[in-house]
């Protein structure tokens, strides 16, 4: 068994999205494949047990016929959080190698890390210490925040030692992609710092539903409940005047447009562009000749209590912080691991 761990030095650096790229990947060499949370974050109830809602989806995306009280050992909840401090959980650590061992007759197990290095450390099961226990080959994947980042990766090569293997930088905007690929990659391979993929910021993977949108923002669906599936991908504000909105409208695709319920003229012409959904705010409803419009294009309108700028706060909570699910995300994240991950250089780096 080899085990790698996914690890990074911030949150929703893209970690489930390498994961779950790497594991399809070995899968179709033909390799056995585990997969491991030891502390998930985002409890999800299946029959009377709480699990990680990403060990959920990893487990499903590649039919893996481990049970889930392995692939997701311990899962941190708000009362799981109280007992921690009231010294009434223990063993913790014990209980995830216990379920890491199981794996033992994978040729590969690949391990989902908590946010950052050192999240889990009062449980005796943060990063650091698991990637010792369990002898693994860590891949530090960093979301692109600037120069600095190449700064995070150096410090994890040099805080990991002998269980660093390398790194991948995700989420580059396209305007930092030539910088990173051409001077940062370079820099820190001649540092000794193999990087095995550079990875330009995408709008599918960065993308969410409308349904986890009206979720956020705890509006009312005003029409087309089916369409909540959808993607949204952009946002617009529609504020200026009906012209010049709609020749913006017009560069911005599968957006979700915030406008004020009274402004019906920035509805219609959100509706002749490429639209997924329009947001209502100040809790008031628009005109019957809007929603039958929306209707008929099968765009869902939403209604918030908020005001313009406090719907867009609360938008900007979410962004960056999106979940790999759905055919088409899955689909994409196989896609550019096969374009832009050295699979070769990886393998051949893990068993040197």
């Amino acid at each position: 068994m080899i085990p790698i761990f996914i690890a990074s030095t911030r949150s929703y650096s893209g970690k489930t999205f390498i994961a779950l790229g790497l594991a399809m990947k070995l899968i179709r060499q033909g390799h056995k494949v585990g997969y491991i949370k030891p502390i998930g974050k985002t409890p999800q109830k299946k029959g009377s047990d709480m699990f990680d809602a990403d060990a959920v989806f990893i487990k499903e995306a590649l039919s893996l016929p481990d049970p889930l009280n392995v692939i997701s050992p311990f899962v941190l909840s708000y009362e799981t959080q109280n007992l921690i401090f009231q010294g009434k959980v223990k063993d913790t650590r014990k209980q995830i190698m216990a379920a890491f061992k199981s794996l033992k007759s994978k040729d590969f197990v690949i391990i989902g890390g908590a946010a950052d290095l050192f999240d889990g450390a009062i449980l005796n099961s943060d990063s650091l210490s698991l990637i010792e226990d369990m002898k693994a080959q860590a891949l530090i994947v960093e979301s692109w925040a600037g120069d600095t980042s190449a700064d995070s990766i150096f410090g994890a090569a040099h805080i990991l030692g002998k269980r660093f293997i390398g790194g991948v930088i995700n989420k580059v905007p396209v305007n930092s992609l030539n910088h990173v690929k051409d001077t940062v990659r370079p820099f820190l391979e001649k540092k000794g710092i193999k990087i095995f993929g550079v990875f330009q910021k995408d709008s599918v993977l960065e993308s969410f539903t409308i349904r986890q949108l009206n979720d956020v923002l705890n509006g009312k669906v005003l029409c087309c409940e089916d369409k909540l599936d959808e993607f949204v991908e952009n946002f617009s504000i529609g504020a200026m005047d009906v012209d010049s909105a709609l020749s913006y409208f017009r560069r911005i695709p599968n957006k979700a447009v915030i406008t004020g319920a009274h402004r019906s003229d920035i509805q219609l012409a959100a509706m002749e562009t490429s639209t997924r959904c329009i947001i209502l705010t100040g809790g008031l409803y628009t005109n019957d000749v809007v929603l039958g419009k929306a209707q008929s294009k099968g765009i869902p309108i939403i209604s918030v209590t908020d005001d313009t700028f406090t719907t867009i706060s609360r938008i900007e909570t979410i962004m960056g912080k999106t979940r790999l699910r759905g055919e088409g995300k899955i689909a994409r994240a196989t896609e550019l691991i096969a374009a832009e991950f050295d699979m070769k250089r990886f393998l051949k780096a893990l068993k040197s």
